[in-house]
């Protein structure tokens, strides 16, 4: 168990289980973009660690970039997305691969995919570690899923509580 800000968290997904996933998620993308050069943009924060497992799986030549959304205060969806660090890479006629730590309601994705859109990429896919299927309000596509999840709160590998627990090794649960 963990605890943060006077919230228990319990083991959810293990280390083991996530590295296993990511080489699976790896080899796929590996496959599917065979001969191809494709940039993969990192949203930041929470994808920080995802993204730097996930393309140490990908064998092909790839591009890595970012971009930092927010949606979220404290544990809570604010229901409004603000941008604040804009993809600066010409994408223009390039396969992107849009690489997210959680996608649940689909709000911040759905923004995200608007702003790469308008940069007439080549094609989008979308690789999540995590998907909520039962949070999902917005009609976006995760063609790449590590996990797929109930709608509970989780932080670790990557995923934060008011900016912590992002570096733990586990992804944990509410309890």
């Amino acid at each position: 168990m963990v605890q943060i800000k006077g919230k228990q968290f319990i083991p959810f997904i293990s280390e083991k289980e996530l590295l296993q996933r990511v080489s699976e998620l790896g080899q796929q993308i590996t496959a599917d973009y065979k001969g191809t050069s494709p940039v993969m943009i990192g949203i930041l924060n929470g994808a920080f660690m995802f993204l730097s497992d996930l393309s140490k799986h990908i064998d092909l030549s790839v591009e890595i970039s970012f971009m930092k959304v927010s949606s979220y205060v404290s544990m809570s969806s604010t229901g409004k997305v603000r941008s604040l660090l804009g993809l600066e890479k010409d994408i223009m006629d390039r396969d992107v691969i849009i690489v997210e730590d959680i996608v649940d309601t689909g709000l911040s994705m759905a923004y995200i995919l608007e702003r790469i859109k308008e940069k007439k990429p080549h094609s989008i896919q979308v690789v999540s570690l995590l998907l909520k299927p039962d949070a999902l309000s917005e009609n976006i596509t995760v063609k790449y899923i590590g996990f797929k999840i109930p709608d509970k709160f989780v932080i670790g590998y990557g995923l934060d509580y008011d900016g912590y627990g992002r570096n733990l090794k586990e992804v944990y649960q509410l309890k």
